[in-house]
């Protein structure tokens, strides 16, 4: 797979006077943002590769807040008031029989009938349970349950198997 960048956060405020920064978290804990290193920081249009110095988990969980390498002034901090955060899809940690979100869009969804579905736009967390968001001719929202609607997932052929027959124009009529 290619090593594309993936949005985990953004830079939201400052902290303290020694360049400090205050970070919003999209991974979930939200604290798992610190187990990567080097961030790249969209600094302006720019991305630029920051390391990480130190991190602290502030008021019960809370807040983050991380010292980015070599800033030690409220001041140059500031600059990076609103930067989004990303990682490279190589830096993502997974055993030979996990996949990530990121990993199934882009898949081409196959029923049993061998029908080609669509391809994968997005995954929906419902609460219940995640959905696929599939486009193409036969669009649909798939529930990515395995074993009842989801039969297999081929990450390195990008391929999703699903026990799912789509709406056709007379069972809408």
């Amino acid at each position: 797979m290619e090593d594309q960048r993936i949005i985990v956060g953004q830079i939201n405020g400052i902290f303290g006077v020694q360049g400090w920064v205050k970070i919003f978290s999209h991974t979930d804990p939200r604290e798992n943002i610190f187990k990567y290193s080097p961030w790249l920081l969209n600094v302006k249009g720019e991305w630029k590769e920051i390391k990480l110095d130190d991190f602290k988990v502030q008021a019960g969980g809370k807040a983050l807040v991380a010292k980015l390498e070599n800033i030690h002034d409220r001041d140059v901090a500031r600059e990076f008031m609103g930067c989004e955060i990303a990682i490279l899809n190589s830096q993502l940690e997974r055993s030979n029989d996990e996949y990530l979100w990121i990993d199934l869009i882009g898949c081409k969804v196959i029923n049993q009938d061998e029908l080609v579905l669509g391809e994968v736009a997005d995954l929906i967390e419902t609460g219940a349970h995640d959905v696929l968001r599939v486009k193409g001719e036969f669009g649909d929202l798939i529930p990515f349950v395995m074993d009842e609607f989801i039969l297999s997932v081929d990450v390195d052929a990008k391929i999703i198997r699903v026990d799912w027959e789509p709406e056709t124009d007379e069972e809408n009529d």
